[in-house]
């Protein structure tokens, strides 16, 4: 895949242990399945600084797009557009159309009862401030908009970190775009579970498949204890259709499940994940 993605994932609290950080692993799952690749996770603190180093190394790597979570909001903490300003070497300014994003998502709090009056404080304008060239991304669920900024042929996106808030900018503003660059490009896996025979037993059969079949990618996850083995033999794949890229996950399911068994495995259900 011609296309990689890098994430830069924002927040003291990733790095303290207090939250695991499922935005990574959504973003993830969900970029491979739209056909493209990510070659990176980097995760940092809430360091002005930080960040600004983080996206200058990632840019250097050339990525098509980077997407950072995190750092959107109106606390002192929130610090993500400010690290993305000042590796772009660019200002941050007041954005029309983000002011009015999050003057509109106080005024429907007001409607609801949640607020008694709309009132742009500081804090709150904070979030309409964007590097300079950046546009806002929508957020359907939350009040910081999310940001898009082209910096030579990379796509910066600032998501939030708050993970319904991030799927929903996603979902409404990033996918179409990520699938258009893909093109046809499909992923494609499936398991096979294996009992009676280690990890160390197995590893030179992977070797020998993924010889054989080039395209496929074989890993190998432990599921139960040593004295009894039970193995989740993950493939999968990439390819310019549907249907080559199921061919390809077949061949090489069809030719592990006979070479397992032939060592003394026994096979388990397997589960298709199109």
């Amino acid at each position: 895949m011609a296309s990689s993605i890098e994430l830069i994932c924002v927040g003291n609290e990733l790095l303290i242990g207090k939250i695991v950080n499922t935005n990574a692993q959504w973003l993830a799952k969900r970029i491979i399945t739209l056909g493209l690749n990510t070659q990176r996770i980097t995760i940092i603190g809430d360091n002005v600084d930080a960040i600004s180093t983080a996206l200058q190394e990632a840019i250097q790597r050339n990525p098509s797009f980077i997407i950072t979570t995190g750092g959107l909001g109106p606390t002192f903490d929130d610090k993500t557009l400010e690290g993305i300003a000042k590796a772009l070497e660019r200002k941050l300014e007041t954005h029309d159309q983000a002011l009015k994003m999050v003057r509109e998502k106080y005024r429907q709090y007001v409607k609801e009862g949640r607020m008694e009056k709309v009132e742009l404080t500081p804090h709150r304008v904070k979030m309409a401030k964007l590097p300079k060239g950046a546009e806002p991304l929508f957020n359907p669920v939350g009040t910081a908009p999310g940001v898009i900024i082209k910096h030579n042929d990379t796509t910066i996106i600032a998501l939030p970190g708050v993970p319904s808030e991030m799927k929903a900018i996603f979902e409404e503003s990033v996918a179409l775009m990520l699938k258009q660059v893909a093109g046809n490009v499909t992923f494609f896996e499936t398991s096979l579970y294996v009992t009676g025979i280690g990890e160390s037993t197995v590893a030179p059969l992977i070797d020998r498949v993924m010889h054989d079949n080039p395209y496929v990618y074989i890993k190998s996850h432990p599921k139960g204890e040593e004295r009894i083995p039970h193995l989740e033999l993950h493939l999968s794949t990439t390819a310019e259709n549907s249907g080559l890229a199921k061919k390809r996950v077949s061949r090489a399911l069809i030719q592990l499940s006979d070479i397992v068994q032939a060592n003394g495995g026994k096979l388990k259900p397997h589960k298709v994940k199109p």
